[in-house]
């Protein structure tokens, strides 16, 4: 084993070692696409945390949503510009910014990064309150959504990549299970703190929530500069694909032969899209089904949802202990789409409990998209992975839609949901797809690959992560051909 491949054996648990605040080289191979479960666990949980705080955030702009409705006296169409605003930075950031940042800089200061914005979005809350603007408002929830965009484009992946490729989807959903606790937290301390003995036009209570947040993501970006995040290039990428090539069917192929992944972000740019429509809207839907209820007990009914949306992500994670995550999301999707069309056909308690349906199906539907696109990506993993985020943007279409449509119905929110139905049978056709054309190659990478399961033979200790000379020779060869 030649010098320079030893100087890229940094660390033996893969995490704190080196110098952890330079810039990282995507071409280098840091061994840290070997971790194991045990070293994986405290850099994993660090993560975990940023997906409650966008959970949180987005539990807040599904009531916000209502709320604008009545204090800056808005339509439903318009009120939609939240939704458009935050997810319309999901189109920008991943695509330009945030990708860039994560391949040049890597995992720890995209997440430095993404806090910094999310902090200053929150701020500019304040005056946008004071102002009483909409379209500040707007422009504030952009700066949100590129911050957690941000966040996103390097969190998803950093979980799905930090540990046992056998358990990426697991991984993935069982943090994003703390997301949605943050989405379950967030209407419940509105309904219950926030807009609770307020009056409905006044947005004070707004402004001192966001301020709250500022100074938390400020705090927490000081937390992520020390903290000890292990850095997974593409190179260490590549070396795993190659290393389990046997068992998963893997070539080396152009990105723009990557035919998986581009379906990949067409369904989940149809699915999130149908997801956070049916989210932004649900307190419209609940008052029009079930005619003299108030936003007040819209958001604990929204709260209530999100508890079966939190849920059910649980239970996919358990699940996916023992399931083929392939079989994991057509099963789900199947249960979104059914009930999506009970949605439009039932009216009072049965329709809320429908929707609520709906939401505990969708609960695994993102993450499970997401890991299963990006199998076998190799040296293409992190650019993958930003246009899978920037999928993320269907959320800016779906909503303005629907609340123009339900505008255009005479305020029929009901009937005007089939603009996400749509979305659902879109994004269906993914997993249909996959295990039709996909299933020896994803079964392998979680049936057979025992990378970070099972010592390597090339290790020289019991503790050191090593890569082997065909393992160097094969990055080389990636980097040439970049």
């Amino acid at each position: 084993m030649d010098a320079s491949i030893t100087e890229r054996k940094n660390s033996s648990a893969g995490v704190g070692l080196g110098k952890k605040h330079a810039p990282v080289d995507d071409h280098a191979v840091t061994g840290h696409g070997e971790i194991t479960l045990r070293q994986s666990i405290l850099p994993v949980c660090l993560v975990t945390i940023l997906f409650f705080m966008w959970g949180f955030a987005y539990g807040l702009l599904d009531v916000l949503n209502a709320h604008f409705q009545t204090a800056l006296n808005i339509s439903q169409g318009q009120s939609g510009g939240l939704q458009a605003a935050y997810f319309g930075a999901y189109f920008i950031g991943p695509l330009t910014y945030s990708g860039w940042i994560v391949r040049r800089f890597g995992y720890r200061w995209a997440f430095i990064f993404g806090l910094c914005v999310y902090g200053v979005g929150a701020l500019m809350f304040w005056p946008s309150g004071v102002k009483r603007s909409f379209p500040g408002f707007c422009g504030s929830m952009f700066i949100v959504g590129s911050g957690l965009s941000t966040l996103e484009t390097a969190a998803n992946p950093f979980i799905s990549f930090c540990g046992p490729p056998k358990y990426s989807e697991l991984r993935l959903t069982l943090s994003q299970a703390f997301q949605a606790v943050g989405t379950v937290v967030a209407p419940v301390l509105a309904s219950q703190v926030i807009f609770k003995n307020v009056n409905d036009n006044s947005l004070q209570s707004v402004q001192w929530v966001y301020l709250g947040i500022a100074i938390f993501v400020f705090l927490l970006a000081i937390v992520f500069f020390f903290a000890p995040i292990p850095e997974v290039t593409d190179a260490d990428m590549a070396a795993q694909a190659e290393l389990a090539a046997a068992d998963t069917q893997f070539e080396d192929k152009p990105l723009r032969q990557q035919y998986t992944l581009f379906y990949g972000v067409i369904a989940q740019f149809c699915y999130v899209g149908a997801q956070v429509a049916y989210a932004g809207y649900f307190i419209n839907y609940v008052t029009w089904v079930r005619p003299g209820t108030s936003h007040a007990t819209g958001s604990n009914l929204l709260a209530v949802a999100q508890g079966c949306f939190a849920v059910g992500r649980f239970v996919a994670s358990a699940m996916l202990k023992f399931v083929k995550p392939r079989l994991v999301i057509m099963g789900f999707m199947t249960g979104v789409v059914l009930f999506a069309c009970l949605v439009m056909a039932l009216k009072g308690n049965a329709a809320i409990a429908a929707i609520s349906m709906v939401l505990f199906f969708e609960s695994c539907i993102f993450p499970l998209i997401f890991t299963l696109s990006l199998r076998g990506l190799g040296r293409h993993s992190k650019r993958g992975a930003s246009f899978i985020v920037a999928a993320v943007s269907g959320g800016a279409l779906f909503p303005p839609v629907l609340g123009a449509v339900a505008d255009a119905l005479g305020g029929n929110t009901q009937h005007a949901f089939f603009i996400p139905l749509i979305g659902f049978v879109i994004a269906a056709t993914f997993p249909i797809y996959l295990n039709l054309f996909k299933a020896k190659t994803l079964d392998g990478w979680t049936e057979k690959v025992k990378v970070g399961i099972e010592p390597r033979k090339d290790v020289e200790t019991a503790d050191e992560i090593s890569i082997s000379d065909k393992e160097h020779n094969y990055v080389q060869q990636v980097e040439r051909k970049d």
